[in-house]
């Protein structure tokens, strides 16, 4: 199914600005008060989407992380892991150094002791030769079709993508993206959200004609309805969403409230017509971390132990 069921997520106790991460995602802010208050805003945004999540049937589960080492970004784990239906659990290659010591294998045990983990795709070696390609935040999956989709960036690399695609044996659709000013948008899932029968994307940010017809034709082939959305929505981060599936009830499609906000009526309309929308309050995280709600959540596609 392309929405999980299960999520895991990483409750922060060291959570700030990261200046690692600044120069290719311009989303991020410094954040003006003190670090401590800074950590209880963000440990209430997150302990509130646990409990709505909780609260609305998704089956959330959460790790917590640790002082040392510091992981200002480890809020956001789908980029170093992502975990698939077939058993497999790729690991992959962090732009930021610090970024890389997010990679948890105590995670990857303790998830293994509900699901079947069959194998171990460690990718994370080819940081070293510069090569970076970080989870579902450079990768949008539709794992209904086998289609995955990348917009390149210095924290996407095309011949790495290509290589994983082969991997999962899903068919590649690579783009270039750039924001307001011109810069290439550093994850694809800022700029796109995948559902079972929608898909939200910026077309505008896809300046080449060729690259933008090839992405809304595969979308098209796949019988998803293309709700495009502007740029001046994407730094909004309405693009940064994910479809859920709970025990009962609708699909969820999970979202920041700043993304929601900016959504017009006829967008909201034709996401409700596939989804209950359910806008979650991270305005700290979004304005200090530069990721949203999608980015917190690592979907978990494993197949349980009986």
């Amino acid at each position: 199914m392309q929405a999980a069921s299960t999520v895991f997520l990483v409750r922060p106790v060291r959570f700030s600005f990261n200046p690692e991460t600044a120069a290719s995602n311009h989303f991020q802010r410094v954040g003006s008060e003190p670090a401590e208050a800074i950590q209880r805003k963000v440990q209430a945004e997150f302990d509130t989407v646990v409990d709505t999540l909780r609260a609305k049937g998704v089956r959330v589960l959460v790790f917590e992380d640790s002082p040392e080492p510091h992981t200002p970004d480890s809020i956001f784990p789908n980029n170093w892991v992502s975990l698939h239906s077939d058993g497999r659990a790729l690991l992959y290659p962090m732009c930021a150094p610090n970024r890389r010591l997010e990679r948890r294998p105590d995670i990857l045990a303790a998830l293994g002791q509900q699901f079947i983990i069959k194998e171990v795709v460690d990718l994370s070696g080819r940081e070293q030769a510069g090569h970076f390609l970080e989870g579902t935040g450079s990768i949008i999956f539709d794992h209904q079709h086998r289609v995955a989709y990348a917009a390149l960036s210095p924290r996407t690399d095309a011949l790495l993508f290509t290589e994983v695609c082969e991997l999962l044996a899903y068919r590649p659709v690579v783009f270039h993206a750039v924001d307001q000013q011109g810069w290439d948008i550093y994850h694809t899932n800022v700029m796109m959200c995948v559902g079972a029968k929608f898909a939200v994307v910026c077309l505008e940010s896809i300046r080449d004609e060729q690259e933008r017809n090839a992405v809304v034709n595969s979308l098209q082939q796949t019988g998803h309805q293309v709700v495009a959305i502007s740029l001046e929505q994407v730094s909004r981060f309405a693009g940064n969403m994910l479809t859920l599936r709970p025990a009962e009830g609708p699909e969820l499609l999970a979202m920041s409230e700043s993304a929601y906000s900016v959504l017009t009526l006829a967008q909201r309309d034709a996401l409700g017509h596939y989804c209950e929308l359910l806008p979650l309050p991270i305005p700290t995280i979004e304005t200090i971390g530069g990721g949203s709600v999608r980015c917190m959540l690592a979907e978990v596609h494993l197949p349980e132990k009986s």
